[in-house]
């Protein structure tokens, strides 16, 4: 095994040594270290009497067969109770474009229940009744399968039930602690 010094081993020299991990683990934290990692970006609605959205990027496929995807929200959001309250969820991928729609639905401030989506441009989704916001890349509607803990959020397991794609060609990204556009053309690197 190579050490740090070792130039037949180039990506250990790019490690920082035992007391610089310890002062990053400690001066940047978890949220710091996985702004890192480049993440689309997602409008999780749920539909019903606590009708809500939120941004999030905490979204992932799960499954093909059957069709499953999971999302993790905090406890504490209100985002939580409408998906347990409804049963079902959708998510909104959003295009390049609609940066302004992730920071909104990022905002505590907006109104509470359907009155959030009053001024934006959205569909009720036809198998969970979800809003599902216009001009997206993609839209999935998911109903509950099972919810799992994770430290201070649950995981929300969602069986597919509906999925379609939108015109956009241009994906929302977030990196950084910012947003980004990549755009469509982009090709796989060799």
């Amino acid at each position: 095994m190579g050490t740090p010094d070792e130039p037949s081993r180039p990506v250990l020299k790019r490690l920082p040594s035992p007391a610089a991990r310890r002062r990053l683990s400690a001066q940047a934290g978890l949220r710091e270290v996985m702004g890192q990692f480049a993440t689309g970006v997602t409008v999780l609605t749920a539909g019903g009497e606590r009708a809500h959205g939120m941004t999030a990027n905490a979204v992932t496929s799960v499954s093909l067969e059957p069709p499953m995807v999971l999302c993790c929200v905090s406890r504490a959001a209100r985002m939580h109770e409408a998906i347990v309250t409804a049963g079902s969820y959708a998510v909104t991928v959003l295009a390049s474009d609609q940066k302004e729609l992730a920071k909104y639905f990022a905002d505590w401030r907006r109104p509470a229940g359907l009155a959030q989506f009053d001024s934006v441009d959205w569909t009720a989704g036809p198998q969970t009744g979800a809003p599902l916001l216009d001009g997206a890349l993609a839209w999935l509607e998911c109903e509950l399968a099972e919810v799992y803990e994770g430290g201070d959020h649950s995981i929300f397991l969602g069986k597919v039930v509906a999925s379609s794609r939108g015109t956009a060609q241009d994906s929302l990204v977030f990196y950084s602690g910012g947003y980004h556009q990549i755009d469509g053309r982009i090709r796989a690197s060799a």
